[in-house]
């Protein structure tokens, strides 16, 4: 297990879904969103219910962009995930949205209770939100990472 690279009280979820599948991180976009080899088959990943500051909208990187694609290479990067699908299986941009798991532990989930991510609910994709919502609100209680770096 990989329980080194997560804080200790980050919580263990499991997976309920039949439509999840095994893919290998073949590369880092930013802090919420991948790249991932299915079957041979090369694909966009966009994580479901979180937003990370942009590395490159608008010309500058936005605050604690950097750190958040940092920690989602830290977690994933060259690993066997597991994806999750919600309602929605692509986004407008083609991308595949999901949950991503390594081992048991809701990478998701990490990257907003560690501060690196905001909820970003976006109906119909919405079985984790209460979840994320309290994950946020701890890091943001607990004034972590973009919540004490950034305004």
């Amino acid at each position: 297990m990989l329980s080194h690279l997560f804080a200790p009280d980050t919580p263990v979820v499991e997976s309920g879904s039949d439509e999840a599948v095994i893919a290998t991180v073949v590369s880092v976009v930013d802090g919420d969103t991948i790249r991932v080899e299915i079957d041979g088959v090369n694909e966009t990943v966009r994580y479901i219910g979180i937003d990370t500051p942009e590395p490159y909208r608008d010309g500058e990187p936005a605050c604690y962009s950097k750190e958040a694609t940092d920690k989602n290479r830290e977690l994933v990067q060259g690993r066997e995930v597991r994806l999750e699908t919600d309602v929605e299986n692509r986004d407008r941009f083609d991308r595949l949205l999901r949950y991503v798991y390594v081992d048991d532990v809701l990478v998701n989930d990490v990257l907003l209770r560690s501060g690196y991510a905001a909820t970003l609910t976006i109906w119909p994709n919405t079985a984790k939100q209460r979840m994320f919502a309290d994950s946020e609100s701890a890091a943001r209680q607990n004034d972590v990472g973009l919540w004490s770096e950034c305004e």
